[in-house]
Parts: C-alpha cells; sequence; structure tokens
C-alpha cells in the first residue's frame, strides 16, 4: 500500500510500509510508460552494431542527455540515417529497465528536424540523380581554352557579380560578358535561375557561370532543385558553379561540368591569366615564324631546281617540234592550193554555164501561170462589186426619206417655244405701250423714290429713247396704302 506524504515529505499513516526495490521500480515502471512524448535533441552518439535488433543512440542538448533505444524495424522504417550531430525530433516513452536501473527512452519514430530535414531531402534527390547519370565524370564537358561570350547568372546587387566582372577583366578582357540578373535565394529563385540560363545560352554564350555568395544551408536550397539540376545537365555549353564558400556543396555544383570552391574562382576557371595569353601567342609568333621561314626555304630550293631544267635556261627549245611541224604543213600548204584554186574555178564555171541554160526553161512555166492569173482577177474584179451595188441603192433611198422626216417632228414643238419667247421679249410689251425708264449710269427705275427733281432719264418706248429730266416724283395711292373712296 503506498501511504501519502506530507508537505514535509514524510510518510503518513500508521499502516505505511516499506517497498521493496522491485516493486518500486515496477511502480516506476507503470508510471513511466504510461505517458508517450515528444522530445527535440542533437544525437551525440551512435550505437548500431550488426546482428543487434535495435539501435542505441544518444540525444543531448546544453543541460542534459537521454540514452534511446529504437528496435530496427522501425529504424528502418523511418528512413533517417542517425549520425552524431544531427538534430532530430522523437516521438517515444520512457522505459525503465528494472534488473539494471537503467532508464531509455524507447523511440516510436524518428524525423530529421529543422535542417536535418532538408539535407535528408537533398541527399535523396543526390542519389536519384547520381543514378540517373547526371553526375557521371564523362557527362562532364571541357571548359572552351579562349571563349568569346561568357555568361554569368547571379544576383544583380551584392559583391558576387563585382567579383566575376572584375577577375574577367583582369584575367581575360577579351571576353564579352552576358549578364542575367535573377534572385539567388527565396521562393522562385530556382525557376529564375533556370530562365536565365536558357536566356544567355540562347544569346550566344560559350561557357556560363552560376553563382553566388555564402549562406545557411536554407539560403542555399534553390541552388539544390531538381528543375535547376536537370537544366544544367541538359545546358548545351559547359557550365561552372561557384556557390558560397569552400565548404558548401549543392546539386548544382555536382551536375556542373566544374565545380568552383567561389565565385572569383569560377570566373578564374573560365579565364585564362593575361600572362599565359600572353606566353601562350607568343609561342605560337615563334612556330608561325618558323613555320613560315622553313616554308619559305623549301619554296626558293624547288623554285632552283625548276629554274635549272632545260627549258627555263633554253626555252626556245619548247618550240622544236612545233617549229617544224609548222614549216612542214606551211611547205604542204603552199604547193596545194593553187592546184586546189584551179579545180575550184573550173567547178564554178561549169556551174554557171548549167545554170545559164536552165534559166530560161525554168521561169518560162511560172511566166505563163502569173498571165493567166493575172487575166482571171481582171474579169472577176470587174463584177466584184455588182451584187452590193443595188443594196447600196436601197439604203441610200432610205437613208435620204429619213432624213427628209427627220426634222418635222420639232416644228411644232420649235413653233411653241419662239410663240412663248415673243410674249416674254421686252420689245413685245413696248409695242403695247409701255416703256422703261434708265438713270443716266443705265440701271432700271423701279420706284419714284429712286430718283429726284432735276435727275436725267432715258425713256425707252417702241420705236426709240427719249431723254428728259424729273420735275416732280408721285407715288401712286397702292404705294402710300390708300385708296380712293
Amino acid at each position: 500500500m503506498v501511504s501519502e506524504r506530507g508537505a514535509d515529505g514524510a510518510l503518513e499513516g500508521d499502516e505505511a510500509a516499506a517497498l521493496s526495490v522491485s516493486a518500486a521500480m515496477g511502480l516506476a515502471k507503470g508510471a513511466l510508460e504510461a505517458v508517450t512524448v515528444r522530445l527535440v535533441g542533437e544525437v551525440s552518439e551512435v550505437n548500431d552494431k550488426p546482428g543487434y535488433k535495435a539501435v542505441y543512440f544518444t540525444v543531448k542538448d546544453e543541460k542534459a542527455s537521454l540514452p534511446c533505444m529504437m528496435w530496427l524495424n522501425r529504424y528502418q522504417a523511418s528512413g533517417v540515417a542517425l549520425t552524431q550531430g544531427v538534430l532530430v525530433e522523437l516521438t517515444g516513452r520512457f522505459s525503465l529497465y528494472a534488473a539494471k536501473g537503467r532508464m531509455n527512452f524507447d523511440v516510436f519514430t524518428v524525423t530529421l528536424a529543422g535542417e536535418g530535414q532538408l539535407r535528408l531531402q537533398v541527399a535523396n534527390l543526390a542519389r536519384e540523380l547520381e543514378a540517373m547519370g547526371l553526375m557521371a565524370d564523362e557527362r562532364k564537358r571541357p571548359l572552351p581554352e579562349y571563349p568569346r561570350y561568357v555568361g554569368i547568372v547571379t544576383s544583380p546587387r551584392g559583391s558576387v557579380i563585382h567579383d566575376m566582372l572584375r577577375t574577367l577583366r583582369r584575367r581575360y578582357p577579351l571576353a564579352k560578358v552576358l549578364f542575367a540578373g535573377v534572385p539567388v535565394e527565396g521562393p522562385g529563385a530556382a525557376d529564375a535561375m533556370v530562365d536565365g540560363l536558357a536566356k544567355v545560352v540562347f544569346a550566344g554564350a560559350e561557357v556560363v557561370l552560376l553563382g553566388r555568395g555564402g549562406g545557411s544551408f536554407e539560403d542555399l536550397m534553390p541552388f539544390n532543385d531538381r528543375r535547376l539540376a536537370r537544366t544544367i545537365a541538359a545546358c548545351p555549353v559547359p557550365v561552372v558553379t561557384g556557390i558560397g564558400h569552400e565548404p558548401d556543396n549543392t546539386i548544382a555544383d555536382m551536375v556542373a561540368d566544374v565545380r568552383a570552391s567561389t565565385p572569383t574562382a569560377a570566373a578564374e576557371a573560365v579565364a585564362p591569366p593575361a600572362e599565359q595569353t600572353r606566353a601562350r601567342l607568343d609561342a605560337l609568333a615563334r612556330d608561325l615564324h618558323g613555320a613560315e621561314q622553313r616554308r619559305l626555304e623549301g619554296a626558293a630550293r624547288s623554285l632552283e631546281r625548276i629554274a635549272a631544267l632545260p627549258p627555263f635556261r633554253e626555252p626556245e627549245r619548247l618550240f622544236d617540234a612545233e617549229a617544224l611541224a609548222l614549216d612542214d604543213l606551211s611547205g604542204r600548204l603552199s604547193r596545194a592550193l593553187p592546184a586546189m584554186v584551179r579545180e575550184r574555178r573550173h567547178r564554178v564555171g561549169l556551174l554557171a554555164e548549167g545554170l545559164g541554160r536552165m534559166l530560161p526553161a525554168a521561169l518560162a512555166a511560172p511566166r505563163a501561170s502569173v498571165a493567166a492569173a493575172r487575166g482571171r482577177l481582171a474579169v472577176r474584179g470587174a463584177t466584184l462589186t455588182d451584187r452590193w451595188e443595188a443594196a447600196l441603192d436601197a439604203d441610200r433611198d432610205r437613208l435620204r426619206g429619213a432624213g427628209e422626216r427627220l426634222p418635222e417632228r420639232f416644228c411644232a414643238a420649235v413653233a411653241v417655244n419662239a410663240a412663248r419667247l415673243h410674249d416674254l421679249s421686252p420689245l413685245a410689251v413696248l409695242a403695247r405701250g409701255y416703256a422703261i425708264a434708265r438713270t443716266g449710269e443705265g440701271a432700271v427705275v423701279r420706284s419714284a423714290a429712286a430718283v429726284a427733281p432735276g435727275d436725267g432719264l432715258a425713256v425707252t418706248v417702241a420705236d426709240g429713247v427719249i431723254d428728259c429730266t424729273v420735275r416732280e416724283g408721285r407715288p401712286t395711292a397702292a404705294a402710300t396704302g390708300k385708296e380712293d373712296r
């Protein structure tokens, strides 16, 4: 029976009895194993020997340490490899081994905590890409010795881009830089770097530098992206990475053609030193000078040998055979031409005699045919227009009759219009006794108020013009608005 303790910790009750060690351990074991706990700690030691049914390890923090035990089947199912220094999150319960009085933490589940989980993900991705052959050395390409265009994919801010540009300018100023400024940290950084790689390659880069400055493992996670790794592996030109510092190693470093320890080292990897370039050019110049000198000397010796040949020492001998042949042909031609001309002249004479005999007979038959055709044409031409003459006369008569009748329908209309025109003529109005008064300027007087006493007027009547002077102007009753009653 368990007794209750007072405020001072002493056992209370008259029937309190002491427990045996095993009973006390059993009481403690039952109390501990009834509670499930989740805790976080750093692994300080691991004991995973072959043949064991469980893995034994210790976790600690700043103030305490705790021995742990995890059955092998649970450990293998977790997928976590316990190593010293790894931060883990455990779920389990305390257990008490009564025979030894030793307490352990019975672990149900284990996962990496914080950065450890990220490292597990990166390790799994690295194994996957390695199995695909993306990290094989035989796949990686050598860098161009003297690239004309160097692509840089990094942040436009910070010291990385300045360090790379300064290194390229100092070591290899002949290179032209194609720069893609992208974020190298945070969400979307991996996609931006993929896009930047594509752009500098499309612009003509012969080698690409991918870099950033140092940072925590979480800061470098964009360089552990699967899509970025596959893009680097599939890039048509070599990719050199300079990410973080010497200890940092990312997936991008593993699949790149060359991994440099720092961004500056990456720039140095693609840019040969100016001294090395100068020495290489000097060596090439010496080799070229020597080769040209040897070529010229050989050409001079060949020219001397050719100049010593007989055709060049006595060039007229080249035409000996042709000169003999020409002399022979000239003699033969001079002998053959007179006979040939005589033969041709004789043949022409014979042809002329034959032609003289044949021409009169040959022209007789065509001359008779021409005369007969002329006679037929004369007869035919005289009667050719007879059948059209009667039709032409009939058409002429119809045209004349239609022309004479054509004005009749317009005569009545012309007479009516003439009568209307006569009625409207001012001369007809004047003939009826009316007159037209005009001022000295020729304007028609339309109102008595338009003239003043003493003004001169020209009055046109039917048979002439009367010049008169105005003595007085009187308006009519209609003009004044009054009526005679």
